[in-house]
């Protein structure tokens, strides 16, 4: 197996460089697939980092959303993603058709959206958010302006937590991983290590959220751990973060947060998706591609810029 993904690696980084392509890769990927990548990050700093490049095509090591944002900030590139089926729990949450009928509902509102919704949602957003700036975007926002905040509500609740903003509305979404972590048993993980951490992700239920002793991104919680004086920390976000936090930090342990069945669901099952095998052959067929109306990507694109625009 290692010396199957060492021969597929050289052949990438041919086709990489023939095809003068750059490869991003999301936190969640494996690690076999984290190692060919030119950049590592979360999904808005990747797509942000590629519109920088000067690569003609941009390969997306993630999921469908991510790869959409990059194209909405590069229309000039060709982007690819290494699997068109991996899709987003999250942002499949949130139908483009049935949120414009939510947010008819509510005119006069201020409409926030995480990034990991479709191009469609973005094109309706007045303004997108990350984990990591969300509470700052939010914040932005004139506190007499009611919000829609879309589509996570473990996210939109947390937020609404720590402003005390009452007029939020939040749509009803959520992420299959972050929703399945059980309480219980990290609990018993605490208990079995008094010294660890336990660091969260906003995507999670309250309830675990409320536990946490540090709460944040996936680029936050990764900083966290190289400042925390803990040597321990009980990970509670999609397991592929590990593979980067010991790479990081070699000398602390990491322990993955288990979920409530025995589903495997720390991992989201989409990310898994990516490949070495579906990159090389997405780098060599420059397939599957993604293709975004220009009406489209214009709105979606101001809903995204905007959020930069937050200082």
């Amino acid at each position: 197996m290692v010396d199957n993904n060492s021969s597929l690696a050289a052949e990438i980084e041919q086709l990489k460089r023939s095809r003068n392509a750059v490869i991003l890769a999301h936190y969640y990927t494996t690690p076999e697939v984290q190692a060919v990548a030119d950049f590592l990050g979360d999904s808005l700093a990747l797509s942000v980092e590629a519109r920088k490049s000067d690569a003609d095509i941009i390969l997306f090591a993630g999921v469908h959303f991510m790869a959409e944002t990059a194209k909405v900030l590069s229309p000039d590139k060709k982007v690819l993603i290494p699997c068109s089926e991996a899709g987003c729990s999250l942002a499949e949450s949130c139908d483009a058709a049935d949120f414009a009928a939510f947010k008819a509902r509510y005119p006069d509102h201020t409409v926030v959206s995480y990034v990991n919704t479709s191009v469609e949602v973005k094109a309706l957003t007045d303004i997108c958010c990350t984990s990591s700036n969300a509470l700052k975007v939010v914040e932005s926002i004139p506190a007499d302006k009611p919000v829609i905040f879309a589509p996570d509500r473990n996210l939109g609740s947390y937020i609404q937590r720590i402003t005390g903003r009452e007029n939020m509305v939040l749509w009803n979404g959520a992420c299959h991983v972050h929703e399945e972590f059980s309480l219980e048993k990290i609990l018993e993980l605490k208990r079995e290590n008094p010294e660890a951490a336990v660091i969260a992700h906003p995507e999670c239920r309250e309830y675990i959220v409320r536990i946490a002793d540090f709460t944040g991104s996936t680029a936050a919680i990764l900083d966290f751990c190289g400042r925390s004086g803990a040597d321990t920390f009980i990970v509670v976000t999609e397991a592929g973060i590990l593979a980067e936090m010991r790479k990081r930090y070699p000398d602390k342990k990491f322990i993955p947060a288990p979920p409530t069945g025995s589903c495997g669901c720390n991992e989201c099952r989409y990310m898994k998706m990516v490949t070495l095998e579906n990159i090389r052959d997405c780098l060599r067929d420059e397939a599957p591609e993604i293709v975004i109306d220009e009406v489209t990507r214009k709105a979606a694109e101001r809903s995204i810029l905007n959020m930069i625009a937050v200082k």
